[in-house]
């Protein structure tokens, strides 16, 4: 939408022709952005509550540069995954501020918001080697204006690192559970609360796990209620729902 055809939109908002919720669905529907080598759909913050996320891996750094310069013009913070340093520099030098999560490969570009949500995400990770997919999640969600904490290197291998942390379970709207190997924790987890439980296979481990496949179909085979998987390593995917389940709990 140009200048004139948005001057044109208020006017019918303030003339009666057009009411503001009649106002709003236009603006939803409003074209993207076309860089030629990606459409940016400038609008989905609108639609979504979120503005769209640059998915970085097969991206040129110049790709990555200019679509985060384009998409500055219209949001104060803008999430950056599976991005490398490199990509990373590219951005620091039209966004000074910007931020780079390594372990969660994830560039943060403007200020992340304070918390929106009373409710607490929780971000729990197996083993050590589950962390990255974890920071993944849980950057994901603090970037959309959750109260985040961590538990990491929690796994069934040892019980009673799970059982000792009884209580922060308890205590968070939504809990985020990441595991390789064979998956078994979200069970664990969900079999010890009432909140919905979001469960990450990774692809961490042996020959048998068949990079994730195990964990994932253990997740999905759960005989515990109340746990919804997304794909493998998909952190950001986890992060995302979420947030949106936690946002729920702010319109009741």
């Amino acid at each position: 939408m140009n200048r004139e055809q948005l001057k044109n939109l208020l006017e019918n908002v303030r003339s009666g022709q057009m009411n503001i919720d009649q106002a709003m669905e236009r603006l939803k529907n409003l074209p993207y952005d076309d860089l030629g080598f990606a459409k940016i759909d400038t609008h989905r913050q609108l639609r979504r509550g979120f503005p769209e996320v640059i998915f970085c891996q097969g991206k040129t750094v110049a790709q990555v540069r200019d679509i985060v310069v384009r998409m500055t013009e219209h949001h104060p913070v803008i999430l950056g995954m599976r991005a490398s340093e490199a990509q990373y520099e590219a951005v620091r030098t039209v966004v000074p501020g910007a931020v780079f999560h390594a372990d969660a490969k994830a560039i943060v570009a403007g200020e992340i918001p304070k918390p929106v949500c009373r409710g607490l995400i929780l971000t729990v990770s197996a083993g050590t080697a589950d962390i990255p997919v974890a920071e993944e999640a849980a950057v994901t969600a603090e970037v959309m204006g959750n109260r985040v904490e961590r538990l990491f290197d929690a796994g069934v291998a040892g019980i009673h690192r799970i059982l000792n942390n009884h209580k922060k379970l308890i205590e968070a709207n939504v809990v985020i559970v990441v595991a390789g190997m064979e998956g078994a924790l979200p069970g664990v987890v969900a079999g010890l609360i009432d909140k919905p439980v979001i469960a990450v296979p990774t692809s961490v481990g042996y020959g048998a796990n068949f990079n994730g496949l195990s964990a994932l179909l253990t997740m999905l085979n759960s005989c515990v209620p109340g746990i919804g998987v997304v794909n493998i390593d998909n952190g950001f995917g986890a992060g995302y729902m979420a947030s949106l389940i936690n946002r729920l709990g702010e319109t009741e």
